[in-house]
């Protein structure tokens, strides 16, 4: 039998492996002209954790990419407890996971997301997604995403077309009627096998390094104007507006306790409202 320490030792170290290995290819993908700059911080109460934030900014690629992770524990307010699997009976929780947000500079490439996590109350699952948000449309790069992301939830035996539901569901704008982007998948509560999703979620974060780098080597290189980069302003107001008002990560990292400037790394450095 896996035991609870087992399990959460093995996703908080594939988490930090994996940050690392973003970083690196996110680099590399700037030719190493500019690196991210590290900053950890820790919950404000005694042996609740913390975690490791990763920024970089202003490169020839990415106009701003964070790539946080973090391990805490604690237990939730009464309020916001019947808001979380398992969290009913004490509040307790513990969490591990890994997200990342990249705000590109050249408006003809999208905007991406990404993140997975561990949690435990009296429950355990897993959760997280990809999905990508472009100002500009590319039928063939849109394909492209979805053809990556399905091929790896069929390789792990996993629902694709729910999770691209969910995604498309979530990442809505009820207030403008639209969606946020492309979409991509979304999953949360995977409660049953705990080896085989640990499996997917692996699977999931290095699909979304490759798919990264394609999206990225496809278009770095595109010409853009005045235009096009006004037209990415507008689509990151949207952005701003989803993250602050619906995004449920935000919530989570507020409601645990986490670090203000590492939960609000997602919103890009420059957006636009009419």
């Amino acid at each position: 039998m896996i035991t609870k320490e087992f399990k959460r030792k093995m996703a908080d170290s594939w988490f930090s492996y994996l940050q690392s290995q973003i970083c690196k290819e996110f680099e590399l993908l700037e030719n190493n002209n500019i690196k991210f700059i590290k900053r950890e911080w820790k919950k404000k109460k005694y042996n609740e954790g913390g975690g490791i934030s990763y920024l970089l900014k202003e490169g020839k690629i990415f106009e701003k990419v964070g790539v946080n992770k973090s391990t805490v524990s604690g237990i939730f307010p009464k309020k916001f407890r019947s808001n979380i699997l398992g969290a009913n009976k004490n509040g307790k929780y513990w969490a591990s996971g890994i997200s990342v947000v990249a705000h590109m500079k050249n408006p003809k490439i999208p905007a991406i997301h990404f993140n997975t996590r561990f949690i435990t109350t009296s429950k355990e699952w897993f959760g997280g997604g990809m999905d990508v948000t472009p100002s500009h449309k590319d039928l063939f790069e849109e394909k492209m995403i979805h053809n990556y992301l399905k091929d790896t939830c069929i390789q792990n035996k996993k629902n694709y077309k729910r999770y691209k539901i969910w995604c498309d569901k979530y990442f809505y704008l009820p207030h403008r009627q639209e969606a946020r982007g492309i979409g991509g998948i979304f999953f949360d509560y995977e409660t049953k096998d705990w080896v085989k999703n640990f499996k997917f979620v692996r699977d999931l974060g290095l699909t979304f390094i490759e798919v990264s780098k394609k999206i990225i080597e496809r278009k770095r290189k595109l010409k853009w104007t005045k235009k096009d980069k006004e037209k990415q302003l507008l689509k990151r107001g949207r952005y701003v507006e989803f993250n602050l008002l619906y995004d449920r990560g935000t919530k989570f990292g507020l409601y645990s306790g986490g670090n203000i400037d590492s939960i609000l790394m997602s919103l890009p450095p420059k957006a636009k409202w009419k």
